[in-house]
């Protein structure tokens, strides 16, 4: 773990551009965080649905009138949020679904599938839940009501449930702020692109999500971004990268 940490996070290693289409370099959630807290974020401290700042310790200056109906001790910090859900994909896990043999309590002897299993014997889900392309910062009680519901428009009027910030959430759909779909759509696809056999969308998703690539372009932070990402981690984001190139964005 020191080393794969040393080896994205600085201690003068060159960082190649792999073949693979999904990540294959960052195996640990926790190693994801704090590479793009140091590497990607260092100089864009703001949150994707809200565009709150934060500090460098994750403090989040709250935008005016923003509030929460829940979690509000969650409120004040950041939290590195799944755009796609982790539990979309997976779910696509036999670990998940079922279990492993491996994954056996050791105080009570009793085993256990889920999230936890998965993460801890199958490196192909380690990669997919660490790829750096599909974590955006986010505060905390946000990314805590917005759980792992998927994303929709909901009919014309529905209130914002947290104050001034634009989301909206109702059971277990999410409106998104309109600034954040260009950016969440193209999440989306590269996901469904680079890992087919594990994450694909629907035909209603993909029509949502080709809408709000198309009436919500690219611009200069988004493709800094990905060219960060892309150095680091070592797969380019196709989705982002050709649409920054279009654009003139992508040097």
């Amino acid at each position: 773990m020191k080393r794969l940490l040393c080896a994205v996070l600085a201690c003068g290693v060159s960082v190649g551009v792999a073949d693979a289409a999904g990540n294959e370099k960052i195996e640990s959630f926790n190693t994801a965080k704090r590479v793009l807290e140091k590497r990607v974020y260092h100089d864009h401290r703001e949150t994707l649905y809200c565009r709150a700042p934060f500090d460098s310790k994750k403090n989040i200056d709250l935008p005016s009138g923003f509030s929460t109906p829940g979690h509000a001790k969650r409120a004040g910090r950041i939290e590195w949020e799944h755009v796609v859900p982790a539990e979309n994909f997976g779910k696509a896990f036999r670990e998940w679904r079922e279990g492993d043999a491996r994954c056996v309590n050791e105080k009570n002897g009793k085993p256990y599938k889920g999230r936890k299993c998965a993460e801890e014997v199958s490196r192909e889900y380690q990669l997919m839940q660490a790829d750096l392309y599909n974590l955006y910062p986010a505060i905390g009680a946000v990314n805590a009501i917005r759980s792992n519901h998927g994303f929709t428009m909901l009919p014309n009027g529905t209130p914002s449930t947290f104050g001034t910030c634009e989301m909206k959430v109702v059971g277990n759909k999410v409106e998104p702020p309109v600034y954040t779909r260009g950016v969440i759509a193209r999440t989306y696809k590269y996901m469904a692109e680079a890992y087919p056999k594990r994450f694909n969308l629907s035909r209603q998703q993909q029509r949502l999500m080709d809408v709000w690539d198309k009436q919500n372009p690219v611009d200069a932070w988004e493709c800094l971004r990905a060219r960060r990402i892309e150095k680091i981690q070592g797969n380019e984001n196709g989705i982002v990268k050709n649409a920054c190139i279009n654009q003139g964005l992508w040097p």
